[in-house]
C-alpha cells in the first residue's frame, strides 16, 4: 500500500458518467478505443465502468493511495458535444441532478462541477445558477467550444467560443456566483474527422497527446485577449495538463502581444502573463512532470498551480506515486496538493 501523507490530496479534474449518458458516449467510443466500430457497446467498456463508478473502486483507490477529496465532473464532451440546444440543456440538467445526488451520499469525499449548455448565454446562466445555488456545486465545467446544429457559430464551422460578445452575460453571472469555470479539452465533432479535414487525415494526433492542447490553447488565448477579464476581473478559469502548453509560451506570447502595433489594436488591456497570474489557474491533471511543474510555478506562481489526476483516463496510483516523488518545499507542496483548491473553490475542508 502506498504511504499516505498527513493530509490527502485534492483532485479536481476527475470524470464521471451518469447512466443516462451511455448513448451519447457510445457515439464517441471509437475515439477512446481505436479499432472499435460504431456498434461498440459503451456499457461493456472498462473505461465506461470506471466513469460510472463513484463509491466503490474509485473510492477504494482514493483510500489506498491517499486522495482525500475529488471534484467530479461529467466526462467530455458532455453538453458541449450535443448540437441540439434543447437536448444539450436537458442533458446538462439531468447530469447535474444525478451528480448532486451522488455527492450527497458522501460529501466528505466528493464535490461536483456543473455541466451547462453553451448554445446561448441564457441557458448557461440558468443552469449554472441552479447548480451552484440549489445543488451546491463548486464550479462549472466547459468542454471547449459548443457544437451547434446549424452551420455558423462564431467561426463559421458550427462552433461557439466563449470570448464572443454574446457570452458576456454568462461571465458576469460567473463572477456574481463566485465559482470558477474549468475549461477542459474535447474531441472534434464527427464532421471534423472526415477525409480531407484538419484531423481527418491525421487521426494519429487526436486526443490528449496533441490535439487537446492545440485546440484548447487557442480558446484560452482568445479568452485572455478578449477583454472578458478586464470587464469581469473576479472571474477565475482553471485549465488542466499544466496549462495546455501556454505557460511554456508566455514569454514569446507577451513579447509580440506587447509590441506597439499589437498593443494599439488588441481588445484586452493586459498581456497573457497578467491574466495567467490573476485569472487563470492550472492543474497537473494527466501531466505528471516535475520539472515542468516547477517551471510553471516559476512562471505564474505557486498559488496558481493545483494538483489533479484526470481519473479514470490516468490512474490514481500513478498520479499519487508521482506526487510522492515531487521535491517541492513543504509549504509549496501543501499549496499545490490541497490548499489552493480549498481556497479557490471554497471547499468545506480543513487546509
Amino acid at each position: 500500500m502506498t504511504p499516505k501523507a498527513a493530509k490527502g490530496t485534492i483532485a479536481i479534474e476527475e470524470a464521471v458518467l451518469n447512466p443516462a449518458g451511455l448513448s451519447w458516449l457510445a457515439a464517441s467510443a471509437p475515439l477512446f478505443s481505436p479499432g472499435s466500430g460504431p456498434g461498440t457497446d459503451a456499457a461493456k467498456s472498462g473505461l465506461t465502468e470506471a466513469l460510472l463508478d463513484i463509491h466503490h473502486e474509485r473510492l477504494a483507490q482514493m483510500d489506498a493511495h491517499g486522495v482525500e477529496y475529488m471534484l467530479l465532473s461529467l466526462t467530455s464532451p458532455g453538453a458541449q458535444g450535443e448540437p441540439d440546444a434543447a437536448k444539450a440543456r436537458d442533458l446538462a440538467r439531468e447530469a447535474n441532478d444525478w451528480l448532486a445526488a451522488q455527492v450527497k451520499l458522501n460529501p466528505k469525499r466528493f464535490g461536483a462541477f456543473a455541466a451547462v449548455s453553451m448554445h446561448n448565454a441564457a441557458d448557461a446562466i440558468a443552469e449554472a445558477t441552479r447548480a451552484v445555488r440549489e445543488l451546491g456545486m463548486y464550479g462549472v465545467m466547459l468542454n471547449d467550444y459548443q457544437v451547434v446544429a446549424e452551420e455558423g457559430g462564431e467561426d463559421g464551422e458550427g462552433k461557439k467560443y466563449y470570448d464572443a460578445p454574446e457570452f458576456r452575460a454568462f461571465w458576469k453571472c460567473i463572477e456574481e456566483l463566485g465559482v470558477p469555470v474549468y475549461l477542459h479539452p474535447r474531441y472534434p465533432p464527427a464532421k471534423d474527422l472526415l477525409p480531407g479535414t484538419r484531423y481527418g487525415d491525421r487521426k494519429q494526433i487526436l486526443g490528449a497527446a496533441v490535439q487537446f492542447h492545440l485546440d484548447l490553447s487557442l480558446h484560452l488565448y482568445a479568452l485572455c485577449s478578449s477583454g472578458v477579464f478586464d470587464e469581469f476581473p473576479g472571474v477565475q478559469v482553471v485549465v488542466g495538463h499544466l496549462g495546455e502548453g501556454i505557460p511554456f509560451n508566455l514569454w514569446r506570447a507577451d513579447h509580440w502581444y506587447n509590441k506597439p502595433v499589437k498593443k494599439a489594436t488588441r481588445p484586452s488591456k493586459e498581456d497573457y502573463s497578467y491574466y495567467f497570474t490573476h485569472n487563470i489557474s492550472i492543474t497537473t491533471s494527466g501531466n505528471f512532470n516535475t520539472p515542468a511543474l516547477k517551471f510553471c510555478i516559476d512562471q505564474i506562481g505557486v498559488e496558481r498551480c493545483l494538483y489533479s489526476i484526470d481519473y479514470p483516463y490516468d490512474t490514481i496510483a500513478e498520479a499519487q506515486y508521482w506526487w510522492l516523488t515531487v521535491d517541492l518545499p513543504e509549504d509549496q507542496k501543501k499549496l499545490v496538493g490541497r490548499e489552493n483548491a480549498i481556497r479557490l473553490f471554497k471547499l468545506p475542508l480543513e487546509p
